[in-house]
């Protein structure tokens, strides 16, 4: 049976992020995580994680998370909260959030059912 190469005893991981990083092309209807700068935050947010001696978290790309009108979309697992990443705390906020599973409420997405 092969070993994880990383030392680990079963799959998972105790926290999950996601980071949207679909880019639509210049000029469409909808905006797009990408363009926003969503692959340098999550850049940011892994070096930060790994400076802090976080191993049992991942950080990752993901596909279109389908709520781009909101700002740069990212959702956090087993917690399954969802956040629009903005501001100069977000990288600070996010990796808080991986470390203890604390939600970051400045940073949580917020929908307004009103709006059309």
């Amino acid at each position: 049976m092969p070993t994880d190469p990383k030392g680990r005893l079963e799959p998972g991981y105790e926290r999950h992020m996601f980071v949207c990083g679909h880019e639509r092309p210049e000029g469409a209807v909808r905006p797009s995580c990408a363009r926003r700068g969503s692959l340098e935050l999550m850049q940011a947010i892994k070096r930060t994680a790994r400076e802090a001696g976080m191993v049992n978290i991942r950080v990752q790309k993901s596909g279109c998370l389908d709520f781009c009108e909101f700002g740069t979309t990212a959702v956090i697992y087993p917690e399954g909260v969802w956040y629009t990443l903005e501001g100069e705390d977000a990288v600070a906020a996010m990796v808080h959030h991986l470390q203890t599973g604390e939600r970051s409420e400045n940073h949580q997405m917020s929908i307004d059912p009103d709006e059309p």
